[in-house]
């Protein structure tokens, strides 16, 4: 679940869109932020977020299988985080699909997420994860439907590595650690979407609605093309994923913490893809230039199946 800062593209200097978008430019060049804030305590300071690194599809397996200690992606899990949103309720709920679905050359796995305003619908998300051979999860694009009273209003805010100068991100170190550098969960120049994290503590013990945990990571997120939006603290539980997630300076800020961490059923998971099939297949009319230029999602068989379990 990243962190929504979605900026029209026009939030991008002119200095800052050259820098981006320019012809040639290294993977690991440096975008700064423009008027960055002073960091805030305990992080980085923003512009010390570089590119993303290269992505390279030989260094993932060809069924992917996300096994990440704090990002763990077995197809059927759910994850329901339920706080509020500037004092209104707000529910994320997270599935982990057995679809893939090939991105920029790399088979990920397909990962649903509904965030619900009251009991309404306001975000249908489909993400796209891998683990490379280091261990490191990838973040290699998001389709975010918008709706509005029920009804599909668009999904602006899509990006797919590869497409329109996007690339692919960070969502999980193999082995982070305080002091790793900070790293760019993904970047998309055409939407002004560029995400950074740093690790902010390790071994911390967290208590939630579902029970307390131990050898927790929590990560400092910030968005550098939006230096006034403040930080997001999350926690992530071994072997379970993203437990809480705390504002630090935010306008609106996003409180949230887990409440239900359950395994799907066969017929409940199939009842999932179904919808998740549905909605990749509205991608290529909704966003033909952008999610359109993919090949659709599928299920991963009885072989995907033994590799992502």
């Amino acid at each position: 679940m990243p962190r929504r800062i979605r900026a029209a593209a026009a939030l991008l200097s002119p200095i800052v869109a050259a820098l981006l978008l320019a012809p040639g430019a290294e993977a690991t060049s440096t975008p700064q932020a423009p008027s960055p804030a002073p960091a805030k305590p305990g992080a980085r300071a923003q512009g010390d977020c570089a590119g993303p690194p290269a992505l390279r599809p030989y260094t993932f397996p060809a069924l992917p299988r996300v096994t990440n200690r704090f990002l763990p992606l077995r197809p059927g899990t759910r994850l329901v985080l339920t706080g509020d949103v500037a004092g209104e309720d707000h529910t994320v709920v997270t599935t982990v699909t057995d679809l893939t679905k090939v991105i920029d050359g790399v088979r990920t796995v397909v990962v649903y997420d509904q965030d619900l305003s009251g009991k309404k619908v306001q975000e249908s998300e489909l993400a796209f994860f891998a683990q490379d051979w280091r261990g490191a999860v990838w973040r290699l694009g998001e389709y975010p439907e918008l709706y509005e009273n029920g009804r599909l209003v668009g999904a602006p805010d899509t990006w797919i590595s590869g497409v329109q100068d996007a690339q692919a991100g960070i969502a999980m170190l193999a082995r982070p650690r305080v002091g790793s550098p900070t790293y760019t969960e993904g970047l998309a120049p055409e939407i002004g979407f560029w995400d950074c994290a740093t690790v902010f503590q390790t071994g911390q013990s967290v208590c939630v609605e579902v029970g307390c945990f131990d050898n927790v990571l929590v990560t400092d997120e910030f968005a550098p093309l939006d230096p006034e939006g403040g930080h997001q603290r999350k926690s992530y539980a071994p072997q379970v994923g993203n437990i809480k997630v705390v504002p630090v300076g935010e306008e609106n800020p996003e409180t949230l913490s887990l409440t239900e961490f359950t395994q799907l059923s066969a017929k409940e998971l199939a009842a999932v893809d179904k919808e998740v099939l549905k909605q990749d297949k509205r991608g290529y009319r909704i966003s033909p230039d952008v999610y359109g230029t993919t090949p659709p999602a599928e299920p991963a068989g009885v072989t995907g199946l033994l590799a992502l379990s």
